[in-house]
């Protein structure tokens, strides 16, 4: 991925795509022409959780894998990628992930999920996950951050743990936190740009903005575009 170039001064920030291909499409050709129509410099980031629930999971994967966009691009690791690589560890976890769409993403790696519907044969379909990713997939699961700051904004998948200073906080906290973020009214500092808990429309408040709009089930994905003092939504 291309590192962003001093002075950027517009954001494209995605919520969560979970395997929906078709929504990310057309969330990279809005930015293209958004980008093309605003000019000057600009960065896309995505929020994580690219994999699990939606059909296409694999191609998710291999698109942003190619860096698609027409600009610097940053990805971030969400809680579903932690899920991914903790299967490959440690196979017996595939029952809490099969639970969280992980079989959507084993089929669209053609690992048979038949056993896995029946609680068993884990390390199988983890030995058959291993064989199936291609090795640019897997350099680009190794290479995602959990966290990017940009100007006045804070961006990662889940949210933050209030009272822990931003350069603080646990990669636990960035990719799995809800209640004690989601509720808090506190200045962290900077605006947290987050996903992770889907709402019905974003939701734009003092200390954060949340952008995950259930895209797997809604056909809704969302792309803010930020500046300095104002932002707007694309059109997908």
């Amino acid at each position: 991925m291309n590192q962003p170039p001093i002075g950027n001064t517009r954001v494209y920030a995605i919520g969560d795509i979970h395997g929906r291909l078709d929504l990310l499409e057309r969330a990279i050709a809005a930015i293209g022409r958004d980008s093309d129509e605003m000019g000057g410099d600009a960065l896309t980031i995505t929020l994580g959780d690219y994999i699990d629930r939606g059909p296409a999971s694999r191609g998710v994967i291999e698109r942003l894998a190619a860096d698609p966009f027409p600009t610097p691009y940053i990805a971030l690791k969400g809680n579903h990628e932690t899920l991914l690589e903790a299967f490959l560890g440690n196979p017996a976890g595939g029952e809490h992930w099969r639970q969280l769409g992980g079989l959507q993403t084993l089929h669209s790696y053609g690992v048979p999920v038949g056993d896995l519907l029946l609680g068993k044969n884990y390390a199988d379909a983890a030995a058959r996950l291993r064989e199936a990713l291609p090795a640019r997939h897997l350099e680009f699961l190794q290479g995602l951050k959990t966290s990017h700051t940009h100007g006045r904004y804070f961006f990662c998948h889940a949210g933050v743990r209030p009272g822990v200073a931003l350069a603080q906080q646990s990669d636990d906290d960035l990719m799995w936190i809800r209640d004690e973020f989601l509720s808090s009214r506190m200045d962290f500092g900077r605006i947290v740009v987050h996903g992770h808990t889907p709402v019905d429309a974003p939701d734009v408040r003092p200390n954060r903005i949340s952008i995950d709009t259930g895209a797997f089930a809604t056909g809704r994905l969302t792309c803010i575009v930020l500046e300095e003092s104002s932002h707007r939504f694309l059109e997908i």
